[in-house]
């Protein structure tokens, strides 16, 4: 097998890694609201939100055309000459590392960010780094990512919010148990819905990626039909991401941004599905977590005296302006790597490098995870109003250090009482 072969696999394996971050990250998109709402119980909500991501990713391939033709600039390498398909596989390898990298840190902080913006960006900041400004298609990017990266929020959290309006005016006479128990039986569908969009959506970014190196490598041609075995890899790992929880982000978008009631969550799932829906048939490759995030949000404008947590948010929202410019050093920073260890030995042992570090950078963070754990027994407690996030609180364990480092002080005894409350509700949950 030559090393051109050895790096298309590595970096297959990688994208379709990427894929399974890309599934449990988002499936609190899909499914967050009507786990906090009990419309499903956490474990049949993502073996849902799984099958209907698989056949998703079955249904269009225009954004995959995107992602593979509209960032980097295809014009700028020449396949018939080796170097060159080495040097692209090269930019999405280290891309991929970069998107990754972004998702799994923001999964720990519980945080709902961007997979499709996190790839991206690990893709215009390996692209960068071995071409300067010209190995970009910047014109796709502005107006195929950017803009619509920046209105979507704003539009779903517009529609939902009129949405929900709606619904409590035209309900206003049904008493509240009577119709939170309606509702939750259309929240299964709209839910259903965004699972499914979401497969058409996202999946088919990794699809992109994986047609984008099988170009580099010389096994397909920039103008052929995406192959089929590509399109059923990533369907199935995206599925299995999904299937896997992603429970840190669920807790997040179900209980830290909102208090949610079953008629806001099938709101703010219908406009979810409808604007990814009719955004993927565009090719415009849209953010699953922004649209869902400003559905969401949208909900707590519509109903009144409803709470939202806006601290919450402005963080979600800094993460979003955070997410490209980090993952794009991320894809920078990995390519120089690659490309220095490769001017001393090969292209193929600078590869070997890179992921090695990627698999150091996903033991600290797995391991950093298990502190603090987060599943499906307690993704629906209740939010400490002063977290920051789904990390930022300590465990049992650590208050009841914490309690002990300053002795008799009352903060030792509030520790401890915090632990019983912890331990109470984990047990009731």
């Amino acid at each position: 097998m030559s090393a051109t072969l050895i790096i298309l696999a590595i970096v297959v394996i990688t994208a379709l890694a990427f894929d399974f971050t890309n599934g449990f990250h988002d499936t609190a998109n899909a499914m967050a609201t009507s786990i906090a709402t009990g419309a499903l119980k956490p474990f049949t909500a993502v073996a849902i939100s799984a099958v209907l991501n698989l056949v998703g990713a079955f249904l269009s391939v225009n954004v995959a055309a995107t992602v593979a033709k509209g960032i980097v600039n295809l014009d700028s390498y020449d396949m018939s000459v080796p170097a060159d398909g080495d040097a692209l596989l090269m930019v999405v390898f280290t891309g991929l590392i970069g998107g990754i990298s972004w998702n799994l840190f923001t999964w720990l902080l519980g945080m709902p960010s961007s997979s499709s913006h996190a790839l991206f960006g690990g893709l215009i900041g390996a692209a960068f780094a071995a071409l300067g400004t010209g190995g970009v298609a910047w014109s796709s990017i502005v107006g195929k990512i950017i803009i619509p990266a920046v209105a979507s929020p704003f539009i779903a959290a517009m529609v939902s919010a009129c949405g929900t309006a709606l619904v409590y005016w035209v309900t206003n006479t049904i008493p509240e148990k009577v119709k939170n128990e309606h509702f939750r039986h259309g929240q299964i569908v709209t839910a259903c819905l965004v699972s499914l969009a979401h497969g058409t959506g996202d999946a088919q970014k990794t699809m992109g990626v994986i047609f984008l190196a099988l170009v580099a490598a010389g096994e397909a041609n920039s103008d052929a039909r995406i192959p089929t075995w590509v399109i059923i890899a990533c369907a199935v790992a995206i599925a299995a991401g999904t299937m896997s929880g992603g429970w840190r982000v669920i807790r997040t978008l179900g209980k830290g941004l909102v208090e949610i009631e079953s008629p806001q969550g099938m709101a703010a799932e219908a406009t979810s599905a409808a604007i990814i829906l009719t955004s993927a048939t565009g090719g415009m490759a849209l953010s699953t977590t922004h649209v869902s995030t400003g559905s969401i949000l949208g909900t707590g404008l519509g109903r009144k005296g409803a709470q939202v947590r806006w601290g919450v948010a402005m963080r979600m929202a800094a993460a979003w302006l955070i997410t490209l410019p980090c993952a794009a050093f991320v894809g920078f920073a990995t390519w120089w790597i690659a490309e220095g260890v490769s001017t001393v030995s090969t292209t193929m042992v600078g590869a070997i490098v890179d992921l090695v570090l990627l698999l150091g950078m996903v033991a600290l963070i797995l391991m950093r995870a298990r502190r603090n754990p987060v599943d499906a027994k307690n993704v629906n407690d209740d939010w400490d109003a002063e977290a920051e996030s789904v990390d930022s609180s300590m465990s049992p364990r650590e208050k009841v250090a914490a309690g002990a480092a300053v002795g008799n002080s009352p903060g030792a005894a509030n520790a401890v009482n915090d632990v019983i409350d912890d331990s109470s509700t984990l047990k009731d949950s």
